[in-house]
């Protein structure tokens, strides 16, 4: 391993650390990982710049992201006999967020399209 991936790794999990203590000791109902998010992204903002280091470990775990859908695939393959007496609620929920989901997302793209002053179907020549 690279110390640039090392270095990198413990920046995160500094920062996922840090986010845990803090959604503990004040009590917030976000969990600590998304606390920690939250604070590398305003950290980020305030240095306008990646380092390499970060960039680094940040390429190297999306490169294998999709291991972490493991334990969730082994999770409803264990608890299938529960899923298969609630399929209607799921399904129903599962419909309902990806639909609201994609709205949401429409009309963000929709604000943020007016706020930088693009026009819908008109380009630039």
């Amino acid at each position: 391993m690279s110390p640039d991936f090392l270095t990198g790794i413990t920046i995160l999990l500094v920062y996922q650390l840090v986010g845990e203590v803090s959604s503990r000791l004040l009590q917030l109902p976000v969990p600590g990982p998304v606390v920690g998010m939250v604070l590398l992204f305003c950290t980020l903002l305030l240095r306008g710049n990646l380092e390499k280091t970060l960039d680094t470990a940040s390429s190297a775990l999306l490169s294998h992201l999709s291991l972490l859908f493991v334990p969730a695939g082994v999770g409803v393959i264990v608890h299938f006999g529960k899923i298969r007496g609630e399929w209607l609620p799921i399904t129903a929920a599962l419909l309902l967020s990806a639909i609201i989901t994609l709205a949401a997302t429409a009309l963000i793209m929709q604000g943020v399209s007016r706020l930088l002053g693009h026009k819908g179907d008109e380009h630039e020549q």
